[in-house]
């Protein structure tokens, strides 16, 4: 089995290796990593996939990392893909080349998108005259039916699934973690979800911003 580990550890040489090795010792072994952020000048966090034989639990693999000095494991979900941000390069030629058939290039964002920003799922709301569904990954949720007048987002955020109530019900299973941004210049709304979590920093939030800018201009 394969899981999503997101881990703090010291921003030091040889920290990752050391990761490496423990994680070896549990027969697990370590397929992706991605540099998420950083704490502090001292503290990295890493979102990092991990291969798991079926007979050992996933507690062995937060046993194995937090025996390190300064290592935390944050969270740990099954994830099934890779970490893939580089992959965001050749989605974003993929929508550039489609600017002029929104639709299609919004779907193609979709297929990409969850796996480039380790979410499970993604939507495009339209907002004009009122709120609808434009497209979605194959793995989103279903919508509540409710009908909005205005924007729900109107700059990159997280969204709190206990105080928002215009968030469907849908979205929020499995302590889903949720963000969203405006797609720039459009009357677009791009929401990512993570059922299980982890949280998304707030490089993340920076990050699905660019993307929403970056998509705007090809549309504008």
């Amino acid at each position: 089995m394969s899981f999503l580990m997101r881990v703090r550890m010291p921003d030091a040489p040889g920290s990752l290796g050391l990761l490496a090795v423990a994680l070896g010792n549990v027969e697990a072994n370590i397929i992706g990593v991605d540099i998420v952020g950083h704490d502090d000048e001292d503290t990295v966090v890493d979102d990092i996939v991990v291969e798991l034989p079926s007979q050992h639990l996933p507690d062995a693999l937060i046993t194995a990392s937090q025996e390190l000095p300064g290592v935390y494991v944050d969270s740990i979900r099954p994830f099934s893909g890779t970490v893939d941000r580089r992959g965001q390069v050749q989605m974003l030629a993929a929508v550039a080349s489609k600017r002029n058939n929104v639709q299609r290039a919004l779907d193609i964002m979709m297929e990409n998108l969850p796996k480039s920003m380790t979410a499970g799922w993604a939507i495009v709301l339209g907002t004009e005259p009122n709120t609808h569904r434009v497209s979605a990954s194959s793995a989103a949720p279903e919508d509540d039916g409710q009908v909005l007048d205005a924007a729900p987002v109107t700059e990159a955020r997280t969204l709190n699934t206990e105080k928002e109530d215009w968030i469907p019900e849908g979205w929020k299973v499995m302590d889903s973690s949720l963000a969203a941004t405006p797609i720039e210049g459009t009357d677009l709304v791009l929401i990512i979800g993570r059922p299980g979590g982890p949280d998304f920093l707030l490089s993340e939030v920076e990050h699905l911003r660019q993307l929403g800018s970056i998509v705007g201009a090809f549309f504008s």
